[in-house]
């Protein structure tokens, strides 16, 4: 029998998160995060040593904290998951780790997942997802999905649980890698991301004019020339309104996802477009994107913003619907993977 609910652990990066889902509900029962800001923040960049031992000091509390938030019992689980790839090595081990003794104490079975693939299925967990998981689940219905995180930048097809295409990718940065990149230039804390957007809402989005970089695939992104472009306008205009410019880049980089974003649904035909990762948090990027699917005439969904960002519950739906359709969830003996291609994923049990 498929397990139903999943307790579910991810340490990927900086987050520290353990979720409970109820899978077949779509339903999230409880789930914590903590996110290392103070760790970090000094450094201006996520430390993996001081990810991992921050992971290892929280875990404890977090598990035990979700689980009675969701009034359940540890025999109530019916199966331990926890994200062992892509990411941080060592962050990766502690969770993994954690996972499988947790798993072998209790006697339950361990699902391995991919942190990718969870944030493919996250928003199948959205309030208003309910006609994409029926179209997705129950009639087989593909949906495109533009992937922004910080490692990130894809437009995958999504045909169905295990089995994407990825049809363009970023050829340098990554989107996320971009707004951290450029917070740094305007003097703003790391994660850049928030900040950026928090700058952007006092500034004038049309007050410099920047480039639009060019990729060879028409599907594809880039994102290093836009950086570079900031970094230029800032040396030849050091007076310059910082939250003008701030503004400028995040329209720029609206602009040109959800231009790739048509262009994949002219290409693929696809009916329901989706948006996952941390990026897609960020409010003008997803009006920017609602705005092209409502001239596509096709349904938009973006998961809510806990789960945009690294969270657990993303990684207990994944496991789940991985076990339901008889796909590969790893065991114990599976080792942590930092470099882990979505493409691999539609190996069976």
């Amino acid at each position: 029998m498929s397990p139903n609910l999943v307790f579910a652990i991810e340490t990927s990066c900086d987050e520290t998160a353990t979720a409970i889902v109820d899978v077949s509900a779509r339903r999230i029962l409880a789930q914590s995060i903590y996110s290392q800001y103070t760790e970090h923040a000094p450094y201006g960049g996520v430390v993996p040593e001081l990810a991992s031992r921050a992971h290892l000091e929280r875990l404890p509390h977090l598990a035990n904290h979700t689980l009675q938030q969701a009034g359940l019992q540890w025999n109530d689980i019916d199966a331990i998951a926890a994200t062992v790839g892509p990411g941080l090595t060592t962050a990766l081990v502690v969770g993994a780790t954690f996972a499988k003794t947790l798993a072998v104490g209790l006697g339950k079975p361990f699902l391995a997942t991919n942190h990718i693939e969870g944030h493919a299925l996250s928003p199948l967990l959205a309030e208003n997802s309910a006609a994409l998981a029926e179209a997705f689940l129950e009639h087989d219905e593909p949906y495109l999905l533009l992937l922004v995180t910080g490692g990130h930048t894809q437009l995958i097809q999504v045909t169905k649980p295990g089995h994407y295409t990825t049809l363009g990718t970023t050829q340098d940065d990554a989107v996320g890698e971009a707004f951290d990149k450029v917070g740094k230039l305007l003097g703003l804390p790391h994660p850049a991301g928030p900040a950026i957007e928090k700058l952007a809402a006092t500034g004038n989005a049309s007050a410099v004019q920047l480039p639009h970089p060019k990729t060879e695939n028409p599907l594809g992104f880039s994102f290093s020339g836009l950086k570079t472009a900031v970094r230029e306008y800032l040396t030849k205009h050091p007076d310059v309104v910082h939250a003008d410019l701030a503004a400028s880049f995040q329209t720029t980089v609206a602009t040109l996802l959800a231009r790739k974003t048509a262009a994949a649904i002219k290409a693929t035909g696809s009916r329901h477009v989706v948006v996952a990762g941390g990026v897609a948090a960020n409010a003008t990027i997803r009006q920017a994107l609602m705005q092209v699917c409502e001239e596509a005439g096709t349904t938009f969904t973006a998961p809510p913003l806990i789960l945009c960002t690294d969270n657990a519950a993303m990684i207990a739906y994944a496991a789940g619907i991985r076990a339901h359709h008889g796909l590969d969830t790893g065991s114990l003996s599976t080792r942590v993977l930092p470099r882990w291609p979505l493409e691999d994923m539609a190996k069976t049990a």
